[in-house]
């Protein structure tokens, strides 16, 4: 059993110790291997393949067995480090801790928006972005967006979806507008005067390579869906007698069959159910 911390409540050698463990995965090639898995299994509502990432049902459980294996891989550089998480309700600052010259590094500079501040900055030599949508090599964000402002997720927003007792609805993706934590927790389920709540606004906050399929680009990815799946452990103490849904296969004339995981179906790559996903007390607590 190991404990995951709020970052603001690391000390200087803890995140000395996560950011070079990043370092290290991302030197011998298996940080760009998550970045690939990340990418092949985000697969949109349109795609008549299985979609397990987003826009569905499993974004939660497999989500947190993407991170498990990637803070599996983590821990064998240093067994002393966890993925902190954010809390993107409280530490709102582009110029917060988080964001600080020992951590992970401030926003991009005008123009070309790359990163020049931080380990992961690309003249710093530590990181090479190699799987992308651009040629683009360096590192880049645009935090809060200036030239067309965005703010964080409030905590308002965040209670909206939290305290939805369904956990999802059909037609399981980004349309199920009518109820459905997941989809209100993800962010496609939102007002009409908005384009995205709580985890999607998130990555549009970030910008650069936080947006898209290959966000995981960002290290800034790893502590953002370690809040997610913080909240998720929410929902499930704030609605103890909901569960996942689907629970049951989908039958075969369901425009979804074959497309979207129930509870006991296993989720590639790694062939892991969401049910086998559903608690972590086994492995790891949250500060």
């Amino acid at each position: 059993m190991y404990t995951r911390q709020n970052q603001r409540n690391l000390t200087r050698a803890q995140k000395k110790r996560f950011t070079s463990a990043l370092i290290e995965l991302k030197r011998d090639g298996t940080y760009d291997d998550f970045v690939r898995t990340h990418n092949r299994w985000f697969v949109p509502d349109g795609a008549s393949r299985r979609r397990v990432g987003h826009m569905t049902p499993s974004f939660f459980p497999w989500h947190r067995s993407y991170l498990l294996q990637f803070e599996k891989a983590l821990r064998a550089v240093d067994p002393g480090v966890t993925l902190p998480y954010w809390d993107w309700t409280t530490d709102r600052s582009p110029v917060g801790s988080l964001w600080a010259d020992d951590f992970l590094g401030g926003t991009g500079r005008d123009g070309d928006r790359q990163v020049t501040t931080g380990p992961f900055a690309y003249d710093r030599g530590n990181w090479a972005v190699t799987v992308g949508m651009t040629d683009g090599v360096a590192l880049t964000r645009n935090l809060g967006r200036p030239d067309r402002p965005i703010e964080l997720p409030t905590a308002a927003e965040l209670d909206w979806a939290l305290d939805d007792p369904v956990y999802d609805t059909a037609p399981w993706d980004s349309t199920a507008a009518q109820g459905g934590f997941r989809n209100k927790l993800e962010g496609w389920a939102a007002p009409r005067s908005e384009r995205w709540r709580n985890h999607n606004k998130v990555h549009q906050w970030i910008g650069g390579h936080m947006t898209g399929g290959t966000a995981p680009n960002d290290p800034a990815f790893w502590l953002h869906h370690a809040f997610v799946d913080l909240l998720w452990d929410r929902w499930q103490q704030r609605h103890p007698e909901s569960g996942y849904l689907p629970a049951r296969r989908l039958e075969r004339g369901d425009p979804q069959y074959g497309r979207v995981l129930s509870l006991d179906e296993p989720m590639p790559p790694w062939g892991v159910t969401p049910r086998e996903m559903l608690g972590h007390q086994d492995t790891y607590r949250y500060e």
